[in-house]
């Protein structure tokens, strides 16, 4: 059998290695970015929300289908190839969806202006106190802001002006994401507000015609005001027309961005798991299987690689990729590239040729397992509930990081250092189960996380989130080992992987699908902070509630005898050394440790 080219181990692993490390760049362009172009593109956060919650559905649904389909009519080369072209070519559609702010988006890119300034980051809302001039409105000096003397209720209310006593009144502006002036008549300051030729700031006391700016700019998420809504537009043109044309506007880069990522997902999402199951399968034909398990390293390292990288490319690049909408398309032109070396991997990637009879029911049975042994479900409820609070943190945090002037090379830095606080972790993975237990860790991941949100919930600069994100080693990295683990004891003979993949899949993607949902609509009610301080409560909730269940649930098998039964003596693996790692001794030798503990 070794000598047979085709079980040629240590090239399919190697190929292997780099498959993951380049999907980890490819989707490292594009994901943890993708809600701050969306941002851009002018949608508030409830119209975000149902975007990803859509993304997170069909990942869920869809990807473990295609993955059936590949294997029953043993097409999975031809998948992986389709899904890489059709990936690199959908996300494209992403840069034709037209922005909410039609106008250029970005004018420091453009030398034609002679008088640019940039404006307020997306989101920030400005407090004008306005002096109307009892003169008429011609008498004003030129460049200077006027506002009609009478308003429509209607308009008004949408854009939420506050009648103050006597002639003045309050109006908060928000100005649309990456908008900026350049106007002979007139110029804007670093906050946004149009100031006339002649004035050299906004200091003294009002004259008739001219404003002041009475409040420092404060994010949008408060007081439940909607991110680059269709009044907040409205208001920086200043007319009821506008508000019509806002709304039509908001409803075609909604349906477009709904559009294209539906495509995208679909093409995107089987891919992972088709090239998983592949590879084990490829590996379980010489029983060589425990390789398999440190490759999710390579994909880590690679994603940590290129957020970092694709964000320092953002700033130089876009300048000269577009002048016009939204900044963040080297994000999906990186994306494009990167899949198109993905698909030079591919071909070599390891695909059995052959394939073993296996039922096609194993997706179904392990559902039953979930419902029928309280353990898998009090696990699954687990994973469900950290999947919605996780999706929080990923959906807005790089909203908050931006309205406190962060780069994308610090988020990208915060992403990756979560990433690489999992992997020095990872030696430490067998002491942190022995001494805390499987249950003790999950506990220890679902309270990290908790601090987590709380602590974002309360961040003062872009800097202050980099200390919260190595408790992502925690509360992501052994969180899931500890379900990994308490998987493999659980899993009845030939459910392990199948269990796996409806935890990681169907559990774990719809808790984010709903999660998304929500947590939109959250942060339009309330705020952000609102949200995290919520995602935190429920979670103490459910690890109070967790730890005090299992001392109450039937005691697990320390031993699944059961799998004794499946095992043949010609199933040793031709990896293993003597019988250190014999099934049957290693799972004696873990209850006797367990026992002694």
């Amino acid at each position: 059998m070794s000598a047979n080219p085709q079980w040629d181990i240590s090239r399919a692993l190697r190929v292997a290695k780099l498959f993951h490390l380049v999907c980890g760049v490819r989707d490292a362009c594009v994901t943890p970015f993708l809600t701050l172009y969306l941002r851009q593109l002018g949608l508030a956060a409830p119209w975000v929300g149902i975007l990803m919650g859509t993304k997170h559905l069909i990942a869920a649904s869809w990807a473990p289908f295609c993955a059936f389909l590949a294997r029953s009519h043993q097409k999975r080369r031809v998948l992986m190839t389709a899904s890489l072209l059709g990936s690199a070519g959908a996300s494209l559609f992403m840069v034709l969806v037209p922005p909410l702010d039609r106008d250029p988006g970005d004018r420091r890119c453009n030398g034609s202006h002679s008088l640019t300034a940039e404006g307020p980051p997306p989101g920030v809302e400005l407090t004008v106190t306005v002096t109307l001039a009892s003169e008429p409105a011609s008498n004003s000096p030129a460049g200077a802001l006027s506002l009609p003397g009478e308003r429509s209720s209607g308009v008004a209310g949408t854009l939420g002006f506050r009648e103050g006593p006597g002639e003045s009144a309050q109006e908060p502006f928000s100005y649309p994401p990456g908008s900026s002036v350049g106007s002979t008549q007139g110029t804007r300051n670093r906050s946004g507000v149009l100031l006339h030729p002649d004035t050299p700031g906004v200091t003294g006391s009002p004259r008739e015609g001219a404003f002041r700016v009475v409040s420092p700019p404060l994010p949008l998420f408060a007081g439940g005001t909607v991110l680059a809504s269709p009044a907040n537009q409205s208001a920086a043109k200043g007319d009821g027309g506008a508000l019509g044309l806002s709304l039509e506007g908001l409803q075609w880069t909604f349906i477009l961005s709904l559009g294209s990522m539906v495509l995208w997902e679909l093409l995107t999402s089987p891919l992972d798991q088709v090239a998983d199951d592949s590879l084990y399968e490829y590996l379980d034909f010489v029983d060589a299987t425990d390789r398999h398990r440190s490759l999710w390293v390579w994909r880590l390292l690679g994603t940590s690689v290129g957020v970092c990288g694709i964000a320092a490319l953002v700033g130089p690049l876009d300048c000269f990729l577009a002048t016009s909408g939204p900044r963040g398309v080297v994000h999906f032109y990186g994306y494009s590239l990167v899949s198109a070396l993905a698909l030079l991997v591919s071909i070599a990637f390891p695909v059995p040729v052959c394939r073993r009879q296996e039922p096609s029911y194993r997706t179904v049975k392990a559902l039953s397992l979930v419902v029928g042994d309280p353990h898998l479900t009090i696990l699954a409820l687990t994973i469900f509930l950290t999947g919605g609070a996780t999706s929080a943190v990923q959906n807005f945090l790089f909203w908050q990081m931006k309205d406190h002037r962060s780069s994308e090379l610090i988020m990208g830095f915060s992403v990756a250092l979560g990433l690489l606080g999992e992997i020095m972790l990872h030696p430490f993975k067998a002491l942190l189960l022995r001494k805390l237990s499987r249950v003790g860790t999950v506990g220890l991941g679902l309270g990290c996380l908790a601090g987590q949100l709380l602590y974002y919930s309360f961040i003062w600069s872009w800097w202050s989130v980099l200390p919260a994100q190595i408790l992502s080693a925690l509360s992501h990295g052994a969180l899931w080992w500890a379900v990994s683990t308490s998987i493999e004891h659980l899993a009845t003979p030939g459910t392990e992987r199948p269990l796996s993949a409806v935890f990681r899949a169907h559990v774990c993607g719809s808790g984010a699908s709903l999660g998304s949902f929500v947590g939109g609509f959250v942060v339009m009610r309330f705020s952000l902070p609102v949200l995290y301080q919520a995602c935190c409560v429920l979670l103490l909730l459910w690890l109070a509630l967790f730890l005090s269940i299992q001392p109450r649930l039937p005691q697990e098998r320390k031993i699944n005898y059961s799998k004794l039964l499946t095992v043949e003596a010609s199933d040793t693996s031709d990896s293993e050394q003597g019988t250190e790692r014999d099934w049957l001794v290693k799972a004696i030798r873990e209850e006797h440790s367990d026992w002694r503990g």
